[in-house]
């Protein structure tokens, strides 16, 4: 196991912990003893890693703190807009696009396609990519068990593609993803399968700003079709692209964090980072 999924897992560990005893507020002492690591060693991995104490942290995942950020969502246009492209947020937010495959290219199966794909370490665990000449098609969290999972589901559904395992070829995406600093503003596309409300859903979802969240209901509203809200989960769901396009920005309206589908707590992770407003300042941990 690389040191970044290390100590992600060790972070992610003390997240649980932290989240299921907020009523009794604990020690450094008692959380660094839950993760089995010192305490002068567990401060300074967590601040490293979030830019601000676990007791900062855990408070960015409180309800009261993420109702306040719903109320500032409710017109997910003009919260874009007012990220402006001249904001410090992250390079991929701004400048990434999806393209989604013709009808007769969704037929074909991914005939005469490309495909390259290779498992990264990132500060949120390993990350599986999968990338052609026209963007990024798949991407997902995943650990050990999970990983020959996802090469299934890509060949399934890029059936006649060629697919070849290429790390070296997938890196400088992870680089540009999770260094966004360091990285050039030319467009990430994404090259996505998907029906035509479910590319709604996820365009939605690229216009929500970092450290901001939003609730199914807004997503529904946004794309004029405020009944849809059991769909736009659905969709949400079935996201392709972990990360680059932002399902874990959306919540319930009650302010909890609900399920992702790569783990409830990479979900706190990644909203609770996101708040601190520090991961475009992180180059250099990958």
């Amino acid at each position: 196991m690389d040191q970044e999924t290390y100590n992600y897992e060790k972070i992610a560990r003390a997240i649980e912990y932290l989240m299921e005893n907020v009523k009794s507020q604990p020690t450094l002492f008692e959380v660094a003893d839950e993760v089995n690591t010192s305490q002068f060693h567990f401060q300074r991995m967590f601040t490293e890693w979030a830019g601000v104490s676990p007791k900062k942290f855990l408070q960015y995942l409180t309800a009261d703190y993420l109702k306040g950020k719903i109320k500032e969502s409710n017109n997910l246009v003009e919260l874009a807009e007012s990220a402006g492209l001249s904001s410090q947020s992250r390079v991929y937010d701004l400048f990434t696009g999806i393209e989604a495959v013709t009808p007769q290219e969704f037929k074909s199966e991914g005939k005469g396609l490309n495909i390259s794909y290779g498992f990264h370490p990132t500060p949120f665990g390993e990350c599986f990519i999968a990338v052609t000449d026209r963007g990024i098609c798949a991407m997902a969290f995943v650990d050990s068990t999970s990983r020959d999972a996802q090469l299934i589901m890509l060949a399934k559904k890029w059936y006649f593609a060629a697919i070849r395992e290429d790390s070296a070829g997938t890196a400088p995406y992870i680089s540009r993803i999770f260094q966004p600093a360091s990285g050039s503003l030319e467009k990430l596309p994404l090259l996505v399968q998907g029906t035509n409300f479910q590319l709604k859903v996820w365009e939605a979802l690229l216009t929500i700003p970092q450290g901001a969240v939003t609730t199914y209901q807004q997503i529904a509203e946004s794309i004029g079709n405020p009944k849809a809200v059991r769909a736009v989960g659905t969709a949400v769901g079935d996201n392709p692209i972990a990360y680059l396009i932002p399902c874990h920005r959306v919540i319930r309206k009650e302010g909890i964090l609900g399920e992702y589908r790569w783990g409830s707590t990479r979900k706190k992770a990644l909203v609770g980072l996101e708040a601190s407003g520090l991961l475009q300042n992180r180059a250099g941990m990958i």
